[in-house]
């Protein structure tokens, strides 16, 4: 049996689809605020939706090793989006809080993200969004259970 090339293939697709957007996005971003990853953001929203949440869940949900994330937060931490202490009853672990510089990004990031996802979406109907995140969905589920 011939293998197809990787580069025929959906997952190719996929990535090559993401990793557009990514640029595409951070392009946006840093016209705005100059020194903000696309990354960094995801976590001042995350941060701001769940104020409590560990720094190995926000790795989770930015797709983050931990070692990554803590340099990530250390990075906003020097840039002065982010605060970190000694949280009260677990000497293991962090608080990280928003600082004030943080939050002005917080009202700059929605009107850009939403430009993101409309400017990439357009052409595409919902009907036709809910058919791909629904095969997406199956595809995550094979990897999952296989």
């Amino acid at each position: 049996m011939k293998l197809v090339l990787p580069s025929k293939t959906i997952f190719h697709a996929i990535e090559s689809t993401i990793k557009e957007y990514r640029k595409f996005a951070q392009k946006n971003i840093s016209e705005a605020i100059e020194d903000m990853t696309i990354d960094q953001g995801l976590v001042l929203i995350f941060l701001d939706e769940y104020p409590d949440m560990t720094q190995k869940e926000i790795a989770e949900l930015v797709f983050k090793d931990n070692a990554s994330m803590t340099r990530m937060i250390n990075t906003m931490v020097k840039k002065k989006y982010l605060k970190r202490s000694m949280h009260t009853e677990d000497r293991r672990r962090f608080n990280i809080e928003i600082t004030p510089k943080g939050k002005e990004v917080l009202k700059i990031l929605p009107p850009i993200i939403q430009n993101n996802r409309n400017s990439s979406l357009q052409g595409i109907s919902k009907n036709e969004q809910k058919q791909l995140e629904t095969i997406l969905k199956k595809i995550r589920a094979n990897c999952t259970n296989n």
